[in-house]
């Protein structure tokens, strides 16, 4: 009988992780977490922007041309705003990132609500784009947070590979991007630090200039919406 209640036990523990945290998961928020796997396609990815330091990555995915998926935090965006602005202006995909980059682990659903509110209201009137993705800060769902992006019409985007870019040096970044380089990949990345003024990015700046000389040769790069895109009309 003890051994019974222990496995369940676990085993409630173990659904609920994976409710609030896994990267397929869709019990508590709709996302998703890749494209097409039979289109060599990749989306290269980047939260909690902008910062002082996203006019280099900017200037770097240009030299490339390549375009990206933008997940911007509200608070930045008024703080920043003609950075804001010139991510819209370059052709890069803008999405909602929250407004304070808070992890939502016990929080209501009118935190969470207020918390995707203020961003996307930001977001549309500082750059006059309307996101329709989200990714939630830490990749934490909760009770609550479905319903707030069925309200805004936005779809939640996990990620396929996470880049770890805040703590490894740029070799090791670009090698797990370059490793897990498969058709459909989503990989997150970083243009700011949370909430924190003029980030040190440059790990990431030199992994992605690192691997997207490799990358370009065997994928396309395209934003999360062309991505699923392409994967709606291939079904």
């Amino acid at each position: 009988m003890l051994e019974e209640a222990v496995v369940s036990a676990a085993a409630a523990v173990g659904l609920a992780a994976y409710a609030v945290r896994g990267k397929s998961s869709r019990l508590l928020a709709p996302s998703v977490w890749h494209g097409d796997r039979k289109h060599p396609a990749l989306a290269l990815t980047f939260d909690d922007g902008p910062s002082e330091s996203t006019p280099a990555l900017l200037k770097l995915l240009a030299e490339h041309n390549v375009r990206a998926t933008f997940f911007m935090c509200g608070h930045n965006v008024r703080r920043l705003k003609e950075i804001a602005r010139d991510v819209a202006a370059a052709g890069h995909e803008i999405g909602n990132h929250s407004d304070s980059h808070p992890a939502f682990y016990f929080k209501s659903p009118q935190f969470i609500d207020r918390e995707l509110t203020r961003a996307q209201e930001s977001i549309c009137q500082i750059t006059q784009v309307t996101p329709r993705l989200f990714r939630a800060p830490y990749g934490v769902r909760w009770p609550g947070l479905g319903r707030a992006q069925s309200r805004l019409d936005l779809t939640g985007v996990m990620w396929t590979t996470l880049g770890r870019d805040w703590k490894w040096p740029a070799s090791r970044i670009s090698k797990l991007l370059l490793s897990k380089a498969v058709n459909g990949a989503i990989f997150c990345l970083h243009d700011g630090r949370e909430l924190q003024a003029a980030p040190d990015i440059r790990a990431t700046l030199e992994a992605v200039s690192l691997a997207l000389p490799v990358l370009k040769e065997r994928f396309s790069f395209e934003t999360v919406s062309q991505l699923l895109a392409s994967k709606e009309t291939r079904r």
